[in-house]
């Protein structure tokens, strides 16, 4: 009995040696592979992510830099077309002006001529020329007069001012007369014509 007893004990050390050597071996190589892969493997594995970062930080700062120049000019452009904006109302007339000039010039030298002159009948072609050329500036810049009289009174021309009886029944709700002539500005109208309509 204590030779089995003994035979027992004899085994399990045995059998425990081998498994605790097994165990450590085991143990002891993957433990050691680990540590020197692990290091290598995250160290590379780093180092793309830093080259990543990197990329993509530089690509961000190119795409700032583009996107305030672009604003930049975008500004620039606003403030110039603004001034010429400015420019091209306060200017706009200018065209006109100069043309308007010489029948200025043309009514001083009537006034002078006027003053000196006795012949009614001069004068009276003197304005009239100046009048035909004073009207021809304003057509060459699209300003037409509108006939008003003898049409039917329409509101989107005409201003009616008053009422008389008409001279004759085909004038009823026409107009029989005008005090403003109405102007047209390449077909917009600019002044309405006040006008009397017949009743």
């Amino acid at each position: 009995m204590e030779n089995k007893e003994t035979l027992n004990t004899e085994e399990q050390e045995n059998v425990q040696q081998p498994d605790n050597t097994v165990n450590e071996s085991t143990t002891d190589i993957p433990a050691a592979d680990n540590t020197s892969e692990e290091p290598v493997a995250e160290t590379a594995e780093d180092q793309g992510v830093l080259s990543e970062f990197d990329k993509v930080s530089g690509e961000l700062t190119d795409l700032k830099d583009k996107y305030l120049r672009l604003y930049a000019d975008f500004e620039n452009f606003r403030r110039r077309t603004a001034k010429e904006k400015v420019d091209l109302i306060s200017n706009a007339n200018e065209g006109l002006l100069v043309k308007l000039l010489p029948v200025l010039d043309d009514f001083e030298r009537a006034l002078k001529s006027a003053e000196t002159s006795s012949d009614a009948e001069a004068l009276k072609e003197g304005v009239q020329l100046i009048y035909n050329k004073f009207y021809k500036v304003l057509e060459s810049k699209g300003v037409k007069s509108m006939e008003s009289v003898g049409q039917a009174f329409n509101p989107d021309l005409h201003e009616a001012i008053t009422q008389f009886p008409a001279p004759s029944d085909d004038l009823k709700g026409k107009v029989i007369d005008e005090t403003e002539k109405g102007y047209f500005l390449n077909d917009k109208v600019i002044r309405f014509a006040k006008v009397i309509l017949g009743a």
